[in-house]
């Protein structure tokens, strides 16, 4: 993934007062802001000789030059040409409108609206013209076209991978894609329609929507062409682009498309993360943080019967005399010890499946352990919970424990009620301990032996 993107806007205006407020304001509206106030356009044009910026806000009137002048040289310049500028003005008279568009002013903020608004109305322009980021897969066959439009991207900020035959850059997409670890993947293909060897432009786009399935939100494609000629226009259309660009290259223009298809990937990323979130959030039970039951109805077949993850066991967990604590301690006492024996398995058991069964019940699916393995990890379990004392109050757990190496070829529910078997000698046997439900019936853990069992009394510590 990319690291975060600081945006660095300059804000210039004569008086110092409205600097430090505006500066101030735009720290607190704009995520990831640098701001850089500035009182003169010669100072801007210094700023923008030196480094990089994101943004330009201008007073009207400036003690050396006005704000349509300033933008005029800032679009004179050769390293800030597009950078957005916003005029702020009290007034948005004939001159301003009539000779605005020419000196190349991006938008105007109406100051009578006050200062809060101001921050409101930059954040949301940010948002709407955020800085180029993103990596671009880049093929083209030609080396001196490759070279000029490479330097204009990475001008812009972008990171380019360019690849000369169509074979080639298919191929590192399919591997970057299939790579779910991967934190450098690709935001968008831009690809000349015409290439040399097997694979051409429009055999690329056709493997990235019809092989991939990647649709034009998840993987936009800029296809450049040489022809004007309607019908390959169509051909580009209906091989899969979002877009073309005539050659030669217009920066502009190039840079426009972009910026419009990076939104477009952007937005799909941001809707994916959310719905992936969602998802989690419906899965998750709300008090403890575990797995709900339904993500283990839903998920947990494929579990046991995954070949990876053989052997599998399940643990059923319970909570000692739990309703002593609800009657004695009260329910938000108890919620608080459930959240805090969540939290405790998540961090234990982050190789394997966490569920609340249900009350004060948990169940575990846990991959690739051998019999002492998971007796040991069991055991450890038991031991700290009860030295642990959540919200205060001293519990025990009884556990019981199946494998699929003795129960194989057995479904979620009968292997889970097997697991559950274990654990009703476990509480039958004094609590407090560990069973086992082998091929030949329920075992006493070997190390409840040693342990020196007893069942805690709930407490609760002042």
């Amino acid at each position: 993934m990319m690291n975060e993107h600081k945006t660095r806007i300059i804000v210039v205006d004569g008086s110092s007062v409205t600097r430090a407020i505006l500066t101030r304001i735009l720290q607190e509206e704009v995520t990831n802001a640098e701001v850089y106030p500035c009182a003169t356009g010669e100072e801007v044009l210094t700023l923008l000789d030196h480094s990089k910026y994101d943004l330009v806000s201008t007073a009207l009137m400036l003690p050396d030059m006005d704000g349509l002048e300033l933008s005029r040289q800032i679009r004179a310049s050769k390293s800030h040409s597009y950078i957005p500028i916003i005029v702020v003005s009290g007034d948005a008279d004939s001159r301003l409108l009539r000779e605005g568009f020419e000196a190349g002013v991006t938008d105007y903020f109406d100051k009578s609206q006050g200062y809060k608004a101001f921050g409101g109305f930059i954040r949301s322009f940010v948002q709407r013209h955020s800085g180029l980021i993103g990596h671009i897969l880049f093929v083209e066959d030609s080396a001196t076209a490759a070279a000029v439009i490479q330097k204009i991207l990475e001008k812009h900020g972008l990171k380019v991978s360019r690849f000369s035959a169509g074979e080639e850059a298919l191929g590192m997409l399919q591997e970057k894609h299939g790579n779910e670890h991967s934190l450098d993947d690709y935001d968008m293909v831009i690809t000349d329609f015409i290439l040399e060897g097997d694979m051409t432009g429009g055999d690329l786009l056709h493997a990235i929507r019809a092989k991939m399935h990647m649709s034009q939100q998840e993987m936009p494609v800029l296809v450049l062409t040489s022809s004007e000629e309607p019908q390959t226009q169509v051909e580009v259309f209906h091989a899969g682009a979002n877009d073309f660009v005539n050659k030669p290259i217009v920066e502009e223009v190039l840079i426009a498309r972009v910026r419009a298809l990076l939104l477009i990937k952007h937005q799909y990323d941001a809707l994916k993360e959310q719905a992936e979130a969602m998802r989690w959030i419906a899965v998750t039970d709300s008090l403890t943080g575990v797995r709900s039951k339904r993500y283990l109805v839903d998920n947990g077949e494929e579990y046991i019967n995954n070949t990876d993850n053989q052997p599998v066991w399940a643990m059923l967990i319970d909570i000692d005399h739990f309703k002593q604590i609800n009657d004695t301690l009260g329910h938000i006492t108890g919620d608080h010890v459930l959240a805090e024996l969540g939290e405790k398995l998540n961090a234990s058991f982050k190789d394997g499946m966490v569920v609340r069964f249900g009350g004060e019940e948990f169940c575990l699916l846990l991959p690739n352990l051998n019999a002492d393995q998971m007796l040991e990890r069991a055991e450890m379990l038991r031991s700290d919970l009860a030295s642990m004392k959540p919200a205060g109050v001293e519990i025990t757990v009884s556990i019981g424990l199946a494998c699929t190496a003795d129960h194989p070829d057995e479904n979620l529910t009968k292997f889970i009620s097997i697991a559950d078997k274990a654990l009703y000698m476990a509480k039958e046997n004094g609590r407090n301990r560990i069973y086992i439900y082998t091929a030949d019936g329920p075992t006493a853990s070997p190390w409840n032996d040693d342990a020196g069992l007893s069942e805690a009394v709930p407490t609760f510590t002042h």
